[in-house]
């Protein structure tokens, strides 16, 4: 799958390059679906849909994990599930050439960051794993920043959360590229001023009227363009 807007990509060049996590980077789809009772999608995927809506539907942060609970609870999912996925939480592993494209990212000389709609702990923990598998270092090394909602106040798709990164880079947002793993990032970002691409790696539908330069359905074709 890849879509493009038609947009003159080769002709901007960001600045930054700035990344949701658990979707965009990270395949913690895999993980809600393992610590469901039936470790199938069939559970999880209901789950991890029913929490995107929860977070971004949040505004100002109240505790993620809280959020994760209420998700389960809210598709008749036991308490189990929930405590399984926070008790697993570093088996989360990156796409397969995530490593191989933020290494790449990283040598044309692109500042990079991340922006979790996460309690401070746990995504700092999953920035970590991106590193862990592939990467030389700690996160530092590879992101000049990693902010949670819990950092910043708010979740995505509110602005505030994109602004805090945006601060913590030093950059404008107009000099950004966002990599989106779901339709809210692309309508926040969008509306926050960044240049947005979405990386569509379980094809979830679009909402709100913005267009990603480009959509895909791995990272480095979602990419391409800036490689």
């Amino acid at each position: 799958m890849s879509f493009s807007a038609g947009i003159d990509v080769p002709a901007w060049r960001p600045k930054a390059i700035i990344f949701d996590l658990l979707t965009a980077l990270l395949d913690s789809w895999t993980l809600w679906d393992a610590s469901t009772p039936s470790a199938t999608s069939a559970e999880g995927r209901s789950w991890r849909e029913r929490y995107l809506e929860l977070t971004f539907g949040s505004g100002a942060y109240v505790p993620y994990e809280d959020l994760v609970r209420e998700a389960a609870s809210q598709v008749g999912l036991p308490g189990s599930a929930p405590d399984a996925l926070l008790r697993n939480w570093q088996n989360l592993l990156p796409w397969p050439e995530a490593a191989g494209v933020l290494r790449e990212l990283k040598a044309r000389g692109y500042k990079l960051g991340v922006v979790t709609n996460c309690s401070r702990y746990l995504g700092h923990a999953a920035a970590e794993r991106v590193n862990v598998h592939g990467s030389a270092g700690s996160p530092d090394d590879m992101f000049e920043a990693v902010v949670t909602a819990e950092e910043a106040g708010f979740y995505k798709p509110a602005e505030q959360a994109y602004r805090a990164v945006l601060d913590a880079m030093g950059v404008d947002a107009r000099d950004v590229l966002f990599v989106a793993g779901s339709a809210g990032d692309v309508e926040g970002a969008t509306n926050a001023g960044m240049k947005v691409v979405w990386h569509n790696r379980v094809g979830l539908g679009k909402k709100g009227g913005a267009v990603p330069l480009k959509e895909a359905g791995t990272l480095d074709d979602t990419l391409r363009d800036f490689l």
